[in-house]
């Protein structure tokens, strides 16, 4: 007689034994694959389904292909702008000398090389930002680039809306992608009136029920505006009216945000970023033109130098957050970080732990108030080691701070739309700009210090001396931090 049961505790541990090698095998971090095997072991059926649906690595998979180019005009792009790069290494050893491996780090992948004779204007806010995005959008000429994680039709959603309808009427070539997940409120009747009116309109990443879990797992996270050959804006703000302090309504939560407005050769990278987005999405075959990547050689008074950077499951490396490491490591005197979503992983928290070890005087800025009482639990999981380090860390309490920003020894500005999470550096798709520039730098830690007026510093003795049970709780969701 056949003994059923045996035969299925034989399969299931056969199973079992399975996801893990697949585990192992798949997952590049030690500490996620721990967390996963954890996972798998203790709670086996809902282990294994939370493994397929969340933790399947799409670094090694390729989502798609980056291609914008054909091979031979790549290569040759690839040299001139290798050439370029050490010309302005050359011309800007000032400034650049002590961040050539930075330089070289970021552009050694796709097309980021660090760019000269760039404005940048620094726009702190929804309230300070949609203005001015409004303004250039409808100076618009040839075309219209713009891509969201939320794009809500709100106040301001539909302020966008009406007018990008009007640039495509007046025959500008307007193209939208919003993330499926993050846009949920973008209603077909909005999309099906952009369209008719000739915007072209794709999802990044369609979620489907079939593929749901992964669809919503890997998210294109980036906030691109790009206009005709001119302008380019990136950073953390989302299309929302959350976004805009409004003081005429009381009790509304207070948004801190940063982002950045973008004009010269850097706006290159931006455009395309996009493009290759697009082709993705779309699936047509936007080919680089004149209109696209014009010439944009001309000396621009106080010209900045700046560099684009962009990671997500399309990478062969986590460039962001290296980056973010390698920035952290060549600091001398200070690390400023604003960050809403602090759960680092163990190569950013050394990085930052061997600063602050270092002498460097490190600062943390994290929210108060935050959006997500799991996140916030999260961020606190990793406060100890810093505190024990010397990392001074604020929690902002005039509202959520969702500002993702780094400032090193009052030199680097790094502004976009990274948290520092894990999330962040291996599964959404995210892009950051890195000026290389003493003013922009100083005015973003002007902003910093301000924002430090509005937020507590924690104590490290009382943090060490917090109830047993917080501790506990904290270190339970450590646990699972990798996950998320």
């Amino acid at each position: 007689m056949i003994n059923w049961l045996l035969l299925g505790e034989i399969f299931y541990f056969i199973i079992i034994i399975l996801v893990c090698l697949k585990i192992v095998y798949d997952t590049g971090s030690s500490t996620k694959a721990s967390a996963y095997i954890l996972l798998v072991l203790l709670v086996p059926l809902i282990g294994i389904f939370i493994y397929f649906s969340f933790g399947i690595n799409y670094r090694k998979r390729k989502m798609y292909s980056k291609s914008l180019f054909s091979k031979d005009l790549e290569s040759r792009l690839i040299g001139e702008l290798k050439e370029l790069q050490e010309a302005i290494l050359v011309s800007h050893s000032n400034t650049l000398s002590k961040y050539s491996g930075l330089v070289n780090l970021v552009s050694s992948r796709d097309f980021f090389p660090v760019t000269t004779n760039n404005e940048v204007r620094l726009l702190i806010n929804g309230e300070n930002k949609f203005p001015v995005v409004l303004e250039k959008l409808e100076h618009a000429r040839h075309h219209i680039h713009i891509e969201y994680y939320i794009f809500e039709p709100d106040e301001i959603g539909n302020q966008i809306i009406d007018l990008l309808i009007k640039k495509a009427k007046q025959g500008i070539k307007v193209r939208f992608i919003y993330d499926d997940f993050g846009s949920q409120r973008l209603r077909k009747k909005q999309l099906r009136k952009m369209r008719e009116a000739g915007v072209e309109a794709f999802p990044f990443y369609k979620i489907k029920l079939i593929a749901l879990a992964n669809s919503i797992n890997y998210r294109n996270h980036r906030k691109i505006v790009v206009v005709d050959g001119t302008t380019g804006f990136i950073g953390g703000i989302n299309v929302s009216d959350k976004y805009i302090n409004n003081p005429v309504q009381p009790g509304k939560l207070f948004w801190r945000d940063t982002h950045l407005m973008i004009e010269g050769p850097a706006f290159n990278s931006l455009q395309y970023i996009f493009m290759v987005d697009w082709n993705y999405c779309s699936k047509q075959q936007l080919q680089p033109g004149q209109s696209f990547f014009p010439q944009t050689g001309g000396k621009v008074p106080g010209g900045k130098l700046v560099q684009i950077v962009a990671s997500g499951p399309d990478s062969d490396t986590p460039l962001i957050q290296q980056s973010i490491c390698k920035a952290i490591s060549l600091a001398k005197k200070e690390v400023l970080i604003t960050s809403p979503y602090f759960i680092p992983g163990e190569t950013v928290k050394d990085t930052i732990i061997i600063a602050a070890q270092s002498g460097i005087e490190v600062k943390l800025l994290v929210p108060g108030i935050s959006d997500s009482v799991f996140v916030n639990m999260a961020n606190h999981s990793h406060f100890s080691l810093l505190l024990e380090a010397g990392v001074n860390i604020y929690t902002y309490e005039k509202g959520f701070v969702h500002a993702k920003t780094i400032v090193i020894d009052e030199e680097i500005a790094m502004v976009g739309t990274a948290n520092m999470d894990l999330r962040s550096f291996d599964l959404n798709f995210e892009v950051n700009a890195i000026a290389y520039d003493n003013n922009l730098a100083m005015e973003l830690r002007r902003v910093f210090f301000n924002d430090l007026n509005d937020a507590i510093e924690i104590d490290a003795k009382k943090w060490r001396n917090r109830p047993k049970y917080r501790q506990l709780l904290d270190k339970i969701v450590r646990l699972v931090s990798p996950l998320m």
